[in-house]
């Protein structure tokens, strides 16, 4: 799903274990909502998905990477209040949607 989607995906990678995972999993469920015409949030828990965890290099969770076009393009590490987690998501789709230049 996420390498065939079109537009961004923000990717979760938690833990069912993590603190830090659940304390932001609320606030990722609001920006869900709030930015659903723009990007779509998923959830990998890294337990049951270690070869994709493996792959795009989580190290420690939560980690949020934002995918365009099947691949990675924003890495978020971290449990990071709601301002700064919303800012930085906006700042992905911002940069996604500025045309490239030559």
């Amino acid at each position: 799903m996420v390498l065939q989607a079109q537009g961004p995906v923000l990717v979760d990678f938690y833990a069912d274990w993590c603190g830090p995972c659940k304390m932001i999993a609320p606030i990722l469920e609001e920006l869900a909502n709030e930015f659903a015409d723009r990007i779509s949030i998923v959830k990998v828990d890294v337990d049951e998905a270690q070869n994709v965890a493996g792959t795009y290099g989580i190290m420690s969770i939560p980690t949020l990477l934002i995918f365009n076009d099947g691949q990675p393009v924003h890495k978020i590490v971290g449990a990071l209040p709601k301002p700064h987690l919303r800012a930085e998501v906006e700042k992905a789709i911002g940069v996604l949607a500025q045309p490239a230049t030559a």
